[in-house]
């Protein structure tokens, strides 16, 4: 029974998968075509990046509800340097998601305070600093060298940020899986005691995992801001939940210690397509939440190890 158990935790994402493909190609025949495909891909790009940094601190134990938030800040410091900048705009834009990342690290480590806390008062805060900051209205980009760059194709059919996601998840893909930081990511989140007396700087990889989560939400926000040729103060509202589903659907557990950035991929593809396929069969925005609710909770139940989890709270 464990066995098989197991072997469907494995296979879970892959089976979950062929069943959202299969069942919205039977309610539009529409979904199963290229040109859809590539929808599919752009609406990936913001969401992948941003579950990319999400992995880590997922795979560390912890968690960010902030990540919405800091992409909506680094949209805003995208529209306010873009026209001196152009495509370099990414640069603020990362460095205020090092910031948010400092912040969210450092009241963590620091001051103990549980992560779900420290970033649901931060999401709060960024929220706010967003509104004043877009004073309740959107903020337009009308830089042509930067929406090029980032809207544009150089190959034929394929947008830019498409393959611009492909060679950052391919970086990412080399850091989880060569870096000592990634190794040391993986021990504090499977035994932080053990981790401990094997010397390595806990505090470090603390702070370490949301400061590149806040990299990594900072390039999604300058990749959304071109991608809406604005700044909004909605923008990344709720964006938390598809992120962390995306970690979590891809087979990582919340309890930390291990995880893929493959299997991010397919976790972050689900999540596309499950919004994607729901809007092409007609279901509404508030059943839509219901639907992704229900499989969020599932995926958890999937992948969550028990044994380590202890008590249940």
């Amino acid at each position: 029974m464990n066995e098989k158990m197991g072997k469907l935790k494995k296979y879970f994402p892959f089976i979950l998968l062929i069943i959202l493909v299969a069942i919205f190609t039977i309610g539009n025949s529409r979904f199963l075509t290229f040109r859809n495909f590539m929808v599919i891909a752009q609406q990936m790009v913001v969401t992948l990046i941003a579950a990319l940094g999400m992995l880590f601190v997922i795979v560390e134990g912890s968690i960010d509800l902030s990540v919405g938030g800091i992409v909506a800040l680094s949209a805003i410091a995208v529209t306010m340097t873009v026209e001196q900048l152009g495509a370099l705009a990414i640069i603020p834009a990362i460095l205020v998601g090092v910031a948010c990342g400092l912040i969210n690290g450092c009241c963590f480590t620091f001051l103990k305070i549980p992560t779900f806390i420290v970033t649901m008062g931060t999401m709060t805060s960024f929220r706010g600093l967003v509104l004043i900051l877009t004073g309740g209205s959107q903020i337009m980009i009308t830089n042509r060298s930067f929406l090029n760059f980032y809207n544009g194709q150089y190959i034929t059919g394929v947008n830019n940020n498409v393959i611009m996601v492909v060679i950052i998840t391919a970086i990412m893909w080399y850091v989880f899986k060569n870096f000592a930081f990634a190794r040391e990511v993986r021990a504090v989140g499977g035994a932080e005691k053990v981790a401990t007396l094997a010397g390595i700087k806990i505090n470090k990889i603390k702070v370490g995992v949301f400061v590149l989560c806040g990299v990594m939400a900072g390039i999604a926000g300058c990749f959304q801001s071109a991608r809406s040729y604005a700044a909004t103060p909605t923008m990344g509202d709720g964006m938390e939940m598809d992120v962390i589903a995306a970690v979590v659907l891809g087979g990582t557990p919340m309890s930390g210690g291990i995880g893929s950035v493959l299997t991010t991929v397919l976790g972050t593809l689900i999540i596309c397509i499950l919004s994607n396929g729901m809007n092409i069969i007609g279901l509404s925005a508030d059943i839509q939440k219901v639907v992704k609710g229900i499989i969020l909770i599932f995926a958890v139940c999937m992948t969550v190890d028990r044994k380590r989890m202890g008590v249940i709270k």
